[in-house]
């Protein structure tokens, strides 16, 4: 996924961020600003899971959200 497109549209998948990962606060969305790797580790962190299993979700995720490129 292109690191570009996902900060471009960051305003616009705030609100689909917080309906999809509902313990995630303001200020951990505020923190992550579309980059890659600090959400990967804050969704590890807040739900305990494994990063592979953090990371297939993003890429879900985005392909559900995101233009294709």
């Amino acid at each position: 996924m292109n690191k570009d497109i996902v900060e471009g549209q960051w305003k616009q998948l705030k609100g689909k961020l917080r309906s999809a990962w509902g313990e995630l606060t303001d200020d951990d969305i505020d923190r992550i600003a579309g980059r890659r790797e600090q959400w990967v580790g804050t969704l590890q962190q807040r739900y305990g899971k494994a990063r592979d299993e953090v990371v297939r979700e993003v890429d879900a995720f985005l392909a559900r959200h995101l233009p294709p490129q």
